[in-house]
């Protein structure tokens, strides 16, 4: 059968960049970094006490309040992402067929904190049973999507996906799928997480996997440079519009880019450590550029998943420079997580955006933060250190790798009609 194509008509998103998607990019070339000093709870006794929190965030300028109490505060911006997204990509909910609009929504981890707290509350009340009767639909990973799907009334295809840090570019991909397969014109997708907790930052600190650069955390995500130490815990969500080209086009959309083509893989290695000479980041690249019936060198910018950590940025590198060879050096690449943060579940949805972004402007954000150069990471690689740089993008891939060993790619390319 032949192949729907599929095109970008809107975006959204909350993170500690911006409450907005003008906000955040503005943030994102300027090279601003997102972390600062928890606020959310009292970090004394932690080994980690900053984070990437979203910044002045009260839900009532969103929710009236008995509402808000409902929502834990990962579905809180999966609904604040996708009202932008839906706003932005002008759709009008009275005349599409909501039997073919869907939601495909990620989290890596859920309602964090509303588990925490009822939990809490547990102990407190010295084992007395009193829960809350929204715990459980709280808490579970896939309320976002329905609450998302009940505000828009989306009656198509309604799930969540969860592969760790891969989770949400998974739900951009099985939209994809859906819409390019005829089954669907049109998903809300993306991705929110909430895991800045007390829980979610003791979990990663006896992990040893996030940066304990106290002193400084501004400059403690670091990906590619010799004194990383781990990434940073960072919160938002990031939603985007995919629809079929054909429908775009009848109601006169705006496309920012068309979608062509996603890879999946494993590295079927470890729970938590890449495989070491890079082995999924292969075979999931090859994938993507392999569904997008591209060659490696109409990639003009890839977003690396670029987490700080001391492995996974040599593994990445490394399976770059063998599935792009002399291309590679070509190429301008970067981590937007140097200034978000790692998203988790919702990383993979913000760094597309990023990809969408830097096709449309011609501008490559920035790795920001980088000070000594890692012997063991090729320097002749374009990074895009500490300045944003100006360039056409035709086309840009966006990686994310998550524990467990998930792999997902996916490329975004200028749109022509």
């Amino acid at each position: 059968m032949e192949l729907k194509r599929v095109v970008v008509t809107g975006i959204g998103t909350i993170n500690a960049l911006g409450h907005n998607i003008s906000e955040t990019w503005e943030n994102m070339i300027k090279g601003v970094s997102g972390a600062g000093p928890i606020t959310s709870f009292d970090p004394t006794h932690f080994k980690t006490k900053f984070a990437c929190e979203v910044k002045n965030y009260d839900p009532t300028n969103y929710f009236p309040k008995p509402e808000a109490r409902k929502l834990d505060k990962f579905t809180q911006f999966a609904i604040i992402a996708a009202d932008e997204a839906v706003a932005d990509s002008g759709l009008d909910l009275e005349k599409i067929n909501k039997d073919r609009a869907g939601v495909i929504w990620a989290s890596g981890i859920g309602g964090l904190d509303t588990f925490m707290e009822e939990v809490k509350n547990y102990v407190a009340n010295g084992l007395v049973p009193k829960f809350n009767p929204f715990f459980i639909p709280k808490m579970i990973a896939d309320i976002a999507s329905g609450h998302i799907s009940i505000k828009y009334d989306f009656r198509g295809p309604n799930f969540a996906t969860v592969s760790a840090c891969a989770s949400s570019s998974n739900a951009l991909v099985d939209a994809f799928n859906y819409i390019r397969l005829g089954k669907a014109d049109i998903f809300v997708t993306g991705g929110s997480e909430a895991a800045i907790t007390e829980a979610g930052v003791a979990g990663f600190n006896a992990m040893r996997a996030i940066s304990t650069r106290n002193e400084d955390p501004k400059t403690a995500s670091r990906p590619f440079d010799i004194g990383r130490d781990g990434f940073v815990m960072g919160d938002g969500g990031a939603a985007l519009i995919l629809e079929e080209y054909e429908h775009a086009i009848k109601r006169g959309a705006k496309i920012y880019a068309e979608f062509a083509g996603g890879g999946l893989s494993a590295d079927a290695h470890h729970i938590t450590a890449p495989h070491p000479e890079g082995r999924g980041a292969k075979i999931v690249m090859k994938n993507a550029l392999e569904d997008a019936e591209m060659t490696p060198d109409q990639i003009d910018y890839i977003n690396l998943h670029g987490t700080s950590t001391g492995l996974g940025d040599i593994a990445e590198t490394m399976a770059v420079k063998e599935v792009f060879g002399e291309h590679a050096y070509k190429l301008s690449i970067s981590s937007t997580k140097s200034m978000t943060g790692h998203l988790l579940g919702a990383t993979g949805a913000l760094e597309a955006i990023a990809a969408i972004l830097a096709i449309q402007n011609g501008i490559i954000p920035p790795t920001i933060n980088h000070f000594e150069t890692d012997p063991k990471i090729d320097q002749k690689l374009d990074f895009t250190f500490n300045v944003a740089k100006k360039r056409e993008v035709r086309a840009a891939l966006s990686n994310t790798f998550g524990f467990g060993g998930h792999n997902v790619s996916v490329i975004f390319k200028k749109f022509s009609k």
